[in-house]
């Protein structure tokens, strides 16, 4: 009968993750709850869609042909835009669903700049997670060329959020 309780319990714990999910329109959450040495729950809850952008694409796209002769002139410079850093080799993509804050505390100077020099390993900004504040570091040297989201943005896991060359 434990088992049943735990796997209502389990059951329960995914349709919660599932609202979270929809409530905050995220597009994934991961969640790994461990009971005991050997007994654990890894739980990858998803709507199916990576990035927002496409989404609306693909789903204006079948119903009618006026749907893609709208999206189309829109998607040329945008999509190329918004594509464009995602596929720069000198992007810096978030490693979770979170919050961006590009400083410590609110009205302290940022933590870099476009335009300036980083060393390997200082902090670019932080991504707070589950109430965790998770600094990114800069994964080599270079120069800050542009940076893709506001500070108190919500990004998604893999989102480019700077490019540094």
């Amino acid at each position: 009968m434990a088992k049943n309780t735990q796997h209502d319990s389990d059951v329960s714990f995914i349709q919660a993750l599932a609202e979270l999910l929809r409530e905050n329109d995220l597009t994934e959450l991961r969640v790994k709850r461990d009971y005991a040495e050997n007994d654990s729950l890894d739980v990858r809850v998803s709507r199916g869609m990576i990035a927002a952008a496409p989404a609306p694409a693909v789903l204006a796209a079948p119903p009618a042909a006026a749907a893609p002769a709208s999206t189309a002139p829109a998607p040329p410079a945008p999509a190329t835009d918004s594509e464009d850093p995602a596929a720069h080799p000198g992007a810096i993509t978030s490693p979770m669903v979170g919050t961006v804050y590009l400083q410590a505390e609110p009205g302290n100077p940022p933590f870099v700049t476009v335009g300036q020099q980083v060393q390997e390993g200082d902090t670019l900004l932080i991504v707070e997670a589950m109430k965790t504040m998770n600094q990114i570091p800069a994964p080599r040297s270079g120069t800050i060329k542009r940076i893709l989201v506001e500070d108190g943005a919500p990004v998604e896991f893999g989102a480019p959020l700077m490019i540094v060359e």
